[in-house]
């Protein structure tokens, strides 16, 4: 089931800083061409039962030498929001960040297992690369390439994104054949960022959304949209979709919020058109293969904001950047971000459910403050450990005006019902050892994610042919 690979044998490769040029391929991984000892998977080996244990690597709320991270479950059911950071990725100047939004009657369980297999199939991806290169006695690219072969930048942008590419396609597969997930009508997206050095390595699916605060030539704090929101609606993404057969179109109620419909049924409805699992839509359109994307990283850069549509249907790029660049300190930038996002859920969507949110901070200068006391940041104990443990918390409203939001556009202004399902078992991280034969689920009690699915599909009667 799991990805293994070999963590051992650091590099002794400078990482160098964030304006300058580095040796692009400069990982721990054997790219540089110096005399390394032969490495193994016997070395070290990262597996999904040790993964907790993994040093550097945060998933939970909290924080890490370079980031802080937060979710907060909504008023929907349990929290289907899975985020990490994965500091010495695979090297010391390498780290991983991802936040996956879930949905579906098993969207929680399809979040976390993205969230913990698909930084090891990345690993794994360059591990064979590894393999490869040592199996033909490749050299290292740096100053070894003929113009012909490109630079070394564009010979690590292609080997990136063939990574991302063949790790987000075995993801998916795996998630098929999964004995113990049942992602048919479940699914979940996926926002993850690679970085190494000043290199940006960006893949998504989905509708979770990655921003950068950068300063303008006046010093000044501007919002960087990095991602782009995968709606059904994009002429790209509709097209597909259509010639696969798979309908694209808003409810009445919600005619801001595009949907993915089987050819001959009303339903599920995903407001996405990219995904993790949804196997139900997968041969109407509906794909996990990633946008991929590269940015080099310049000293105004100031640092990079990852989260779900919790955040993103409330505020607005340019508030959340705001927000979190006058955080008292670094490491409560994610909370008080995610605070921020629940008091405009309330003040402008009073009779809607709050979403999820979770949310990834990470700081690109590499530095944290040393201020990370939760008492410091004025938080009792009983509200750590309830944000800690995924719950809702009320927030003061206060009196603020009310302004223009643009928003992601998956919230269902109208009222809902307060019949959700539940989960009976509790999820610890191993979805393996989870079952589902006690979860009753059945339209639209089942789904815990209104904004992302309708209802579930009806196959009890035949289809008919196209």
């Amino acid at each position: 089931m799991g990805c293994s690979v070999s963590t051992s044998s650091r590099s002794t490769c400078s990482s160098g800083s964030r304006g300058e040029a580095v040796s692009p391929l400069c990982f721990e991984i054997g790219f540089c061409g110096t005399k390394r000892t032969k490495r193994t998977f016997s070395d070290h080996v990262i597996t999904l039962q040790n993964l907790p244990s993994v040093p550097n690597r945060i998933f939970t709320n909290g924080k890490s030498r370079t980031s802080c991270i937060f979710t907060q479950q909504g008023r929907k059911g349990i929290n289907q929001d899975a985020m990490i950071v994965w500091e010495d990725f695979m090297s010391e100047d390498v780290t991983f960040c991802g936040v996956f939004d879930g949905h579906g009657p098993q969207g929680h369980l399809v979040a976390c297992k993205v969230r913990d297999a698909l930084p090891l199939k990345l690993l794994s991806s360059m591990h064979s690369y590894q393999s490869r290169q040592n199996g033909s006695g490749g050299a290292c690219l740096k100053g070894n390439l003929k113009k012909s072969d490109g630079s070394p930048e564009d010979r690590l942008n292609c080997l990136w994104k063939e990574t991302f590419m063949k790790s987000y396609k075995a993801m998916d597969k795996e998630l098929r054949s999964h004995p113990n997930l049942d992602c048919f009508c479940s699914g979940s997206t996926a926002v993850t960022i690679v970085k190494q050095g000043p290199n940006l390595f960006m893949g998504y699916i989905g509708d979770s959304r990655a921003i950068m605060g950068s300063k303008d030539s006046n010093g000044s704090m501007v919002a960087i949209q990095l991602t782009v929101d995968l709606k059904p609606d994009l002429p790209r993404e509709a097209e597909r979709i259509k010639k696969c057969k798979g309908r694209v179109f808003a409810l009445q109620d919600e005619p801001e919020v595009p949907r993915v419909w089987l050819p001959f049924d009303d339903a599920p409805g995903l407001a996405m058109a990219r995904a993790f699992g949804d196997f139900c839509l997968k041969e109407y359109g509906v794909i996990s293969i990633p946008e991929f994307s590269h940015r080099l990283l310049t000293e105004r850069d100031q640092f990079i904001v990852l989260a779900s549509d919790g955040v993103w249907d409330v505020l607005s790029n340019e508030e959340v950047v705001e927000i979190v660049s006058l955080a008292p300190t670094r490491s409560s930038a994610a909370r008080i971000l995610v605070d921020s996002a629940a008091r405009e859920w309330k003040l402008k969507y009073p009779t809607s459910k709050m979403d999820d949110c979770a949310v990834v901070c990470l700081y690109l200068d590499g530095k944290m403050d040393a201020e990370s006391d939760y008492e410091e940041q004025g938080l009792s104990s009983a509200t750590v450990q309830s944000n800690h443990s995924g719950n809702a918390i009320e927030t003061d409203d206060g009196q603020k005006t009310e302004l223009y939001l643009p928003r992601n556009f998956t919230v269902r202004s109208s009222e809902e019902s307060d019949s959700y399902g539940r989960v009976a078992a509790e999820f610890e991280g191993n979805v393996d050892a989870v079952s589902t034969e006690d979860q009753n689920w059945s339209g639209l009690e089942g789904v815990t994610r209104v904004n992302s699915l309708v209802q579930l599909p009806r196959f009890s009667e035949e289809r008919p042919n196209p």
